[in-house]
């Protein structure tokens, strides 16, 4: 399998994607990640980027994310936001974990957001849904469809005891 190749081929998992725990707040458009690749105080940042940078990217579609290597003396993750401000957090000599959980309370959304989102997302009914706890409770209801053969009966022309009979 090509994807199970590289260093720490574990990172493309799909179950690794979706243990990711940062969903950035809906006002985020830019996650920027500035770090080099030497230094000691620069280590966090490195781990950040190599171990969780495509978690964000997975949990969070509609956000871009980039990374600058070697172009600022001290790492630092840079947000932008669709109002036109802009944040900057410092990560210089923190670890991942410190970074992720720091990230977290700052910009990532509440658990009580996430679960409100689930539940909208799961009470949004789809009007092509019928049966029981649906709007319609059979699709002879949605215009345009056959109507149910125990009401009206069906023309003979789609009833198969007139098409297949032997003349």
């Amino acid at each position: 399998m090509p994807f199970m190749k590289g260093r720490a081929p574990v990172r493309r998992t799909l179950e690794y994607l979706n243990a990711g725990r940062l969903i950035l707040k809906d006002k985020v458009r830019i996650f920027s990640v500035n770090y080099n690749t030497y230094g000691e105080h620069h280590a966090g940042a490195r781990d950040f980027v190599f171990w969780n940078i495509s978690q964000v990217q997975f949990k969070n579609p509609d956000v871009q994310v980039i990374t600058f290597k070697n172009m600022s003396p001290s790492p630092f993750i840079r947000c932008y936001f669709d109002d036109g401000r802009d944040m900057l957090v410092d990560i210089d000599s923190k670890d991942r974990h410190e970074i992720m959980d720091h990230l977290l309370k700052v910009l990532g959304k509440t658990k009580k957001q996430l679960d409100a989102e689930t539940r909208m997302a799961e009470s949004k009914d789809n009007p092509a849904n019928f049966g029981y706890g649906c709007n319609r409770h059979c699709i002879c209801e949605i215009p345009g469809q056959v109507p149910c053969p125990g009401t009206v009966p069906l023309p003979d022309h789609l009833r198969g005891k007139h098409i297949f009979a032997p003349k």
